[in-house]
């Protein structure tokens, strides 16, 4: 299908005599949110680890934007435009809010960062200019001149989303984006997130929440012990017995 952003074929990893990913089949649609849920340890991360590189699969492939990207290092695939929000914010403390999201903008057309990119970054006015269209999107225009290092947990992770945001991804992938978040928090990522899939991005996200995720997800994929055991709209797969049961009796359904 052309509408088909990535496309993960019998994908299979193992650590010793455990399988993480048994013959997972995943296809994610362009400007659509697909979520990938499931109990700790079920291999979501593993999974969300291949597709951008840091694993290599021992058999089966990644395919995005109809490109092999199978066994390619993490910044090419970066470079290609996957783009993933990590769990645990990714930012740098010392710096401005300002700063911290022009950095990947400069990133995304010079090439990798040099330590001795600092000066033409910020004189780089079309750069700037893209860095705080982003952040008024975010809610963070605001603060831009704040040490990264004052932010709550909710605003650090919109500002990492922010560095995500700016260069441009053609595939977004964020990986429990609201944990640790108050209710507030949680609520006002939902917002954000809606209005960028309204924009048409494309995003893979891996979720505990369920809240979270029946609020943004058109296609829900669930993991249990490495493998695909349900997937389909959020309707389908919130009735289906057998997520139910991975669920524990469907407590966090």
């Amino acid at each position: 299908m052309d509408n088909i952003v990535l496309d993960v074929s019998d994908v299979h990893k193992s650590f010793g005599g455990l399988k993480a990913l048994n013959n997972i089949n995943l296809q994610v649609e362009e400007g659509k949110i697909h979520a990938i849920i499931g109990p700790n340890g079920a291999g979501k991360s593993t999974l969300l680890n291949t597709i951008i590189g840091r694993l290599v699969p021992d058999t089966g492939s990644v395919i995005f934007n109809g490109r092999s990207i199978t066994g390619m290092q993490p910044h090419e695939i970066n470079q290609a435009g996957v783009v993933r929000v990590f769990q645990t914010p990714e930012i740098f403390p010392d710096l401005t809010l300002l700063q911290n999201v022009m950095i990947p903008a400069f990133a995304s057309k010079e090439g990798p960062v040099k330590f001795n990119f600092f000066r033409s970054l910020f004189g780089e006015k079309d750069v700037r200019e893209q860095a705080e269209e982003v952040m008024l999107d975010l809610g963070l225009h605001d603060q831009m001149n704040r040490p990264a290092s004052d932010l709550s947990r909710g605003d650090k992770r919109r500002l990492e989303m922010a560095m995500s945001l700016v260069q441009n991804p053609k595939l977004l992938l964020l990986d429990e984006p609201t944990a640790g978040m108050s209710r507030a928090d949680t609520n006002r990522t939902i917002e954000i997130l809606q209005r960028i899939k309204a924009r048409g991005k494309t995003k893979v996200i891996i979720e505990h929440d369920m809240h979270v995720v029946f609020s943004l997800a058109d296609h829900i994929s669930v993991l249990a012990q490495g493998a695909i055991i349900c997937s389909g709209p959020p309707h389908e797969v919130k009735g289906n017995p057998v997520v139910q049961e991975a669920y524990l009796g469907g407590a966090h359904i």
